[in-house]
Formats: C-alpha cells, sequence, structure tokens
C-alpha cells in the first residue's frame, strides 16, 4: 500500500482519536485531489489488522466495479461485492463493497465498520440503518468533499475537515485554476425549487440561440485545445450545446444519466486520446471521475455550494503539463457563491436542519463585476485595476456588455493541526531532535496558553511533523534566537 503523506497520516490519526473518544457517527472531509483511495484503503488495513469486517457502501452501481479497482490497486484483496448478479458476489469475506440500491434490498451483513462513500448523496436507507440500535456502537465513517447536506449533523456527530481545497493547491497536489466569467443572462424570472433552480425554467433562459452561441464562441476564444467538460441544463439544452459544437467544427460527445456504461467508456477514451475535443453532459460527471479535464465550462446555473464545488472539481486533478484549470463560468455562479476554495473552508461544522445552509455564503467575500469594462474585482476592491473605474450599486442581473473578464482570488493560508495532533507532532518533533519530555509540553503551553489536558498524556507521538507545525516551532526558534542575541547585546552594553 502507498506510504501516507503526512496530512493523510494525520487525518488518519484525527479519526482513530474520535472514535478512541466514543464517536460513532464521523464525517471526514477531503476534497477532490486528496488522495481518498489511499486514505480509505489505509481505513480498511487498519480495521483488517485487527480482524474487523467492514462494510463499504457506494452511492451508484457504476461505481462499485470502480471501487474495486481502488481496493486491488492498494493490495487489498479480500472483498466481496454485494450488487445484484455481481461475479464477486461473496458474502464471507471480511470487506464488503456495496451499491446502496442493492443492500436496502437485502439483509446487511455483519460488520464492525462502515464507510459511507459520498455520504452527502443521502438515501432514506441511510436515516434507518444510522438510527438502528443494533448499529448503535458500531463506527459509521461518512466520506465526502461537500458534506453540507441540509440535515446530515441529525445522523453524523463530528466532522474531520482532513484539508482545504486551497491547501492543496498550495502544496501542489490540486492544480490551481483561473476564472472568467463571460455575459450574465438573467435569471430574475427564474424560480427555486428545493434550493436550487426550477430546471425548466433554466432551459428556457440558457437555450438562447445567442447565448449557447457565444458558449462556443467563447470556448474558441479562450479554451482551444484545452480539453474540456461543459455542464448543461437539461438533456435539450445539451444536445442544443453539442450541435452547436460541431457546427463550429468542433468535435463534441454527449453524456446523460442514460448512457450505458461501454457508451461512457469509449467517451472517456476519445476524450483522453483527442478525439473528443469537449464533452456536453448533464447530471452526470460531477462525482468519481478522474479525467484530464483542463476546463470546466458551466451553463448551468446553480445556488447549490455541494454541486458547485463537485462541478468544478472535476477540473482540478493535476497533470503532465497541465498549467491550470480554465473555468468559464457562464452562469454567474462564481458572483453568486464565490470560489471554490473559500466555500469549503467555510464549512467548519455539520448541518442539522435548523442552521440553513446558504448562511456559509454570508461568510464568503464574492468578487464584483466592473461595470465599466466587466473585469471580475478581487473582494473589496472599490476602484477597478483595469479601468480606474470606481463602482457604485448596480443590479446583479444586469446584462453588461464587454470582454471575459478574470475573477481573482486571494491566497489562503494552511489550516492549523487541532491541539491533540499538534501535541502529537511536537512529540515528533522532539524524538527526532532529541529533546526532553517535557518540551513537547512547555510548546503547547506556549502556543496555546494552557498545559495539556490530562487525557492526552499516553497519545502516541505523530508518525510525521506537519508543515504548519514545522514552521510554528520554526518562527518561535527563530524569536528566541533574536531574543537572546538582543539580551547578550544589551548584556554587552553594560
Amino acid at each position: 500500500m502507498r506510504e501516507l503523506r503526512d496530512d493523510q497520516a494525520t487525518a488518519l490519526l484525527n479519526l482513530r482519536q474520535a472514535v478512541g473518544e466514543g464517536k460513532r457517527r464521523i464525517v471526514m472531509q477531503a476534497p477532490t485531489g486528496f488522495g481518498k483511495t489511499v486514505l480509505a484503503s489505509a481505513l480498511v488495513e487498519s480495521a483488517r489488522a485487527k480482524r474487523k469486517r467492514l462494510i463499504y457502501t457506494v452511492p451508484a452501481i457504476s461505481l462499485v466495479d470502480q471501487t474495486v479497482e481502488m481496493f486491488y490497486s492498494q493490495g487489498i484483496r479480500d472483498i466481496g461485492v454485494i450488487q445484484a448478479h455481481h461475479a464477486m458476489t461473496n458474502w464471507s469475506e471480511p470487506v464488503q463493497i456495496c451499491s446502496v440500491q442493492t443492500l436496502q434490498k437485502h439483509n446487511i451483513p455483519e460488520a464492525d465498520v462502515v464507510v459511507i462513500d459520498e455520504c452527502h448523496r443521502w438515501f432514506t436507507f441511510y436515516e434507518r440503518w444510522l438510527r438502528d440500535p443494533k448499529w448503535a456502537n458500531r463506527p459509521f465513517i461518512g466520506m465526502s468533499a461537500t458534506p453540507w447536506q441540509k440535515g446530515l449533523g441529525n445522523y453524523y456527530e463530528h466532522l474531520i475537515v482532513a484539508a482545504t481545497t486551497q491547501d492543496l493547491i498550495d502544496r501542489g497536489l490540486l492544480s490551481d485554476f483561473r476564472v472568467f466569467a463571460p455575459s450574465h443572462p438573467d435569471l430574475s424570472g427564474v424560480r427555486t425549487v428545493a434550493g436550487d433552480y426550477h430546471e425548466g425554467d433554466l432551459a428556457g433562459c440558457m437555450n438562447q440561440s445567442g447565448l449557447v452561441a457565444d458558449i462556443v464562441q467563447t470556448w474558441l476564444k479562450r479554451a482551444e485545445g484545452r480539453p474540456t467538460l461543459c455542464y448543461a441544463v437539461d438533456l435539450l439544452h445539451a444536445r442544443h450545446l453539442q450541435e452547436q459544437f460541431k457546427a463550429a467544427g468542433v468535435e463534441c460527445g454527449y453524456q446523460d444519466k442514460k448512457t450505458r456504461d461501454s457508451d461512457r467508456r469509449y467517451l472517456k477514451r476519445d476524450f483522453h486520446n483527442g478525439t473528443l475535443k469537449v464533452v456536453v453532459n448533464v447530471g452526470t460527471l460531477t462525482t468519481g471521475i478522474d479525467w484530464d479535464v483542463r476546463c470546466i465550462s458551466l451553463v448551468r446555473p446553480t445556488k447549490s455550494q455541494m454541486l458547485f464545488t463537485q462541478i468544478v472539481g472535476r477540473g482540478l486533478r493535476n497533470a503532465d503539463g497541465k498549467d491550470y484549470c480554465l473555468i468559464l463560468d457562464h452562469s454567474d455562479n462564481h458572483t453568486r457563491l464565490g470560489f471554490v476554495t473559500d466555500i469549503d473552508a467555510s464549512h467548519t461544522s455539520l448541518y442539522d436542519g435548523k442552521t440553513r445552509v446558504t448562511d456559509t455564503t454570508q461568510k464568503i467575500r464574492l468578487p464584483k463585476e466592473c461595470p465599466q469594462c466587466s473585469y471580475m474585482k478581487p473582494p473589496g476592491t472599490a476602484k477597478c485595476p483595469v479601468c480606474a473605474y470606481v463602482a457604485e450599486a448596480h443590479s446583479k442581473i444586469e446584462p453588461t456588455p464587454g470582454e471575459l473578464a478574470e475573477l481573482k482570488r486571494k491566497a489562503k493560508t494552511l489550516a492549523e493541526p487541532l491541539p491533540r495532533v499538534f501535541l502529537a507532532e511536537l512529540r515528533c518533533y522532539a524524538i527526532q531532535h532529541g529533546y526532553k519530555p517535557g518540551w513537547s509540553a512547555v510548546k503547547f503551553k506556549d502556543k496555546f496558553g494552557y498545559w495539556p489536558d490530562r487525557s492526552m498524556e499516553h497519545d502516541p507521538p505523530a508518525l510525521i511533523v506537519s508543515p504548519q507545525t514545522a514552521n510554528w516551532i520554526k518562527s518561535r526558534n527563530i524569536a528566541w534566537a533574536r531574543s537572546k542575541a538582543r539580551a547578550d547585546r544589551l548584556e554587552g552594553v553594560r
């Protein structure tokens, strides 16, 4: 099995500590590119080392074989599959990979640990299972890049944020991105249903011939040569886009929920060998894909932070020769929701259904459009850095002419480890440098202003020191050296 990175090892340590503290309903939030394959495999290996049985559920039948391949690539072979008529069906194996659609129709096999992949995709079956008294003491671990489903906090009690999207970009583990926002659709007459735009109303708005043609012309100007996923509103809208791309001489594929698995494999093949330049899709290609995507054409407006983040995440995986992911946002999603790097960082707790999910948007400073030149200014910028125009209040839905304008975002700093993890990393550092046992407690107090709790006394040292902790120690050492030098100078004057 592949060796864990420091942030992956810290996430696994946090998970073990949460279980050790008695928590039984835990969500692990980890963005695209964090390495869910490696983390999930380490979790399975840990359970198997203790001779425990494990259930791993996926939200779609199409993800079953992909998950089997994922575990096989990590050396995990004692696997059975619970999916109708699957060749690997074997209920005696200690690791069971299950589609939720099949599992809810059968008796659930015995297990000591349950992992629910993409736990933001909710099924009524999960509600019954999570609250079944027979399973009350078994750990349920939900995994998702966007565990912000309203009411999820009614079933899970603890959230672990393994990393944010900006963390991974800063460390070079995800591709950076650039956002351009073209002329805007007028969504003032589009109704809202279940927290997102009404699909039929959206289709009528977005399928105007001028707007669709502008989408193709924008791609030809900005993104030609970049393998592109285009996200449409509905089937007719997607087909219309495909026709417009082909009319412009651009080879374009199409996928929706009814596209057969065999056809999806051909689409992926042709996308990667360059036969297809663009794949237009609707209702798919938002989770569980690892395509080499270098441009996202976002033609589908949404109010959902989860959908928006999942879509953009498809373009953030690193690839050879990839400089950045180009995002063409034709739908004002960024001016309405902000950058994905701000969205996932704003979620620090699970939602119990009483706190509105949209409340988190209030924490995000949104980019603003210059009404003079359409440049998307960074948050808090009154004077446009391009044309020097000082903005005045204007309608957000009023269309404005002009060229595409790039949205800029501010760099984020890496999140610091939790106190318990911080102490474990201090102990690791002390061992590496031969420091006395009490050094880590003194540094802990220096950081947090109080001594470590007794419950931490018997925690083992971390396996590795994170960059955040190492940087903090370095800063304290520099500060100490400078203060000592000043004291020596003063002593010399005397």
